[in-house]
């Protein structure tokens, strides 16, 4: 166990673990497979870093998260720690060389992304690795019943047969009891593990806000209170927009979405993360892999459509454990574009096969061929080109996904790469056979180091400036010394990428399973009822809602929410006015009259008679047209 803290202290500063991470350590560490159920914000990866720094070899990490893998990537190797990474958008050359370096280079960790699994070359390769442990991130992605499956997750489970003896560490923060259960069965753990935490954050303060004017609620709310925040919309459009109002109400804000290039998606998160930036308006895409301890509220301008990633979204607040809220502005209309989202998620089977057969003309692929190929791939120009609405483009892609056909990355902006591929005796005789170039050649070799054995990240812009020249003369060289065979130069693609996990087939052969495709709608339609369910409670603790939708059932109320807080005035506690309110709907079951129901109570009618007139009011119980009552709550 001392090793562990060691491990811990020496490479990221801290001198004791949070709740679960050295148990799920300690469980990994006896030989057993893990599943391990967090909370955002929990720490994580911390379990298996510190895990395989302990011993010999290497740690598989897989992860569909392209942005975290890179971000995880640099934060390791800039705590001295050497790892990489294999996702889509890399080129053969990268992807034999990083391959090279997990086999010998004496490399702790390889992240790598779903789908290369199922390429013969890296099971080649991973069966002369090393391997300490292999670690499925995210891994809810592997069952059905998850709000985010990925049928590359169900490649994961041949590794088995490559390494027998390797343990499996599962890492999720958001799981069902079925879907946890699913992820052991699919994993194929040798005996059922799972070690969780509760998913209760007794320092958040739930909070839902049935406002129409949202804006004039930020207004008032953001010059109310302190501290840093998030505010979540629904797409990118929106976060500038909302951005400028706030900074037009002397509001310090910024906007943030996958959109952006990736040093001006860094340089706003680093603004907000040092406190420069106060409230950042962001899509879904910001948050994960940023821990900022201090944020004070998170709210959603707009629900997400499942309170797995709500909860995942508000939890990134009070990662201190002082006070904080989440709050969720709601209204009619919400209701009703969440209703219309599972028709826009689910186009007809007839548009997702017209839509696959487009897009295998559009990248050119002949029947019989494109398995296991990537292609950079425009979603906007596509859809332009085919007159295709962008949603449905969208959503038919990802069930061409959960249907096993591609996968769809939107993740953008891979940074400029260069490798020497000659040694470094082969380099100096160019240099001095091609006195041009040898000043620029130094200026490289003094800027970064590893440039002979693998790819290294480079900023045509940064080089510029040291060299004297423009990013076009930098951008030349780059080219000659390519066309050379001097280096493998791979400038920076902003386009996200298609990778086809199966041959093209003719478009009706194609199948979308109907029985599938309604388990898939109805499903949605579920996640969707419950974050409805969620908002508009008018009787039930929000915390407990949510921990019951994560199968904690035994929670008290949590004292703090807008539900909990609306009863007090009543005199009671929350779980008094939820035994009275449930007693009241069941005894409606059968309509009768205000003095039956009463004399069917039982308990002090002190308490039972407030609790009856706030259930008139709020339209929990309703007078019928022949004077009976009955339940019309939800």
């Amino acid at each position: 166990m001392e090793i562990y803290t060691q491990i811990l202290t020496r490479y990221w500063g801290y001198s004791d673990f949070r709740p679960l991470q050295l148990d799920i350590i300690k469980s990994v560490a006896s030989g057993k497979d893990t599943l391990g159920l967090m909370p955002t914000g929990g720490g994580k990866s911390i379990t298996f870093q510190v895990y395989s720094l302990s011993i010999k070899g290497i740690c598989i990490v897989i992860t569909p998260l392209i942005a975290l893998m890179k971000d995880q990537v640099e934060n390791l190797n800039s705590r001295g720690i050497k790892a990489l990474a294999i996702h889509s958008g890399m080129s053969p050359v990268e992807i034999k060389i990083t391959l090279d370096n997990a086999v010998w280079g004496e490399y702790k960790f390889l992240y790598v992304s779903p789908e290369r699994l199922s390429s013969e070359h890296f099971n080649e390769r991973l069966s002369q690795m090393d391997v300490n442990l292999v670690t499925v991130d995210e891994a809810h992605c592997i069952s059905q019943w998850g709000y985010d499956f990925r049928p590359s997750y169900l490649n994961i489970v041949q590794i088995r047969k490559i390494l027998p003896d390797v343990k499996f560490l599962a890492l999720t923060a958001t799981a069902t009891m079925r879907v946890a259960e699913d992820i052991q069965d699919k994993l194929q753990f040798k005996q059922r593990n799972v070690l969780r935490v509760s998913f209760q954050r007794e320092n958040l303060n739930y909070l839902v806000r049935t406002v129409e004017n949202k804006m004039g609620y930020l207004f008032e709310t953001l010059q109310k209170v302190k501290g840093s925040g998030i505010i979540y919309v629904r797409n990118r459009r929106t976060t500038r927009e909302i951005a400028d109002e706030l900074k037009q109400n002397k509001i310090n804000a910024d906007f943030y979405h996958a959109g952006l290039s990736n040093p001006i998606r860094s340089s706003k998160q680093d603004s907000w993360i040092s406190g420069k930036t106060r409230v950042i308006v962001a899509t879904n895409a910001f948050g994960m892999g940023i821990d900022k301890p201090d944020v004070r509220f998170v709210i959603h301008f707009a629900p997400p459509d499942s309170l797995e990633a709500y909860y995942q979204e508000a939890g990134r607040a009070g990662r201190d454990g002082k006070k904080s809220a989440a709050v969720l502005l709601f209204n009619n209309a919400e209701r009703v574009k969440l209703k219309k989202h599972v028709s826009v998620a689910f186009p007809e089977i007839a548009s997702i096969k017209r839509i696959y057969q487009a897009l295998c003309n559009y990248l050119q692929i002949a029947e019989g061929f494109g398995k296991n190929q990537v292609f950079e791939f425009s979603l906007q120009v596509f859809a332009q080109a085919f007159k295709f609405q962008q949603a449905m483009v969208f959503n038919s892609l990802k069930i061409l996904q959960r249907e096993g056909y591609l996968e769809f990355t939107e993740e953008v902006d891979s940074p400029s790469r260069v490798y020497f591929t000659v040694s470094r005796d082969d380099l100096y005789k160019f240099q001095v056979s091609n006195a041009s170039m040898d000043g620029f050649i130094k200026l490289l070799l003094r800027s970064y180091t590893g440039l002979f054995t693998n790819f290294v990240t480079i900023d045509e812009e940064l080089l510029a400036k040291r060299s004297g020249m423009s990013p076009e003369q930098v951008y030349e060289f780059l080219k000659h010394l390519r066309k050379s065979k001097i280096i493998d130069y791979v400038p920076r693609n902003r386009t996200p990428y298609i990778y086809f996990s199966r041959e093209r087939i003719h478009f009706d052969r194609l199948k979308i399973s109907k029985e599938s495709y309604d388990l898939r709608k109805k499903e949605l339609v579920d996640r969707i009822d419950a974050v409805i369910n969620y908002a508009t409670s008018t009787t039930k603790c929000r915390s407990r809602i949510l921990l019951e939708y994560f199968g904690e059932t035994d929670s008290a109320p949590c004292g703090n929410c807008d539900v909990c807080k609306s009863v007090e005035f009543l005199g009671l506690t929350t779980f008094e006015f939820n035994k009275i309110t449930e007693k009241v709907k069941s005894l409606l079951e059968t309509p009768c009259t205000y003095e039956k129901l009463l004399l069917n109570l039982e308990g002090d009618q002190q308490k039972l008679r407030p609790v009856i007139k706030w259930l008139l009011d709020n339209e929990k119980i309703i007078y019928r047209i022949d004077g009976l009552l009955e339940w019309g709550g939800r």
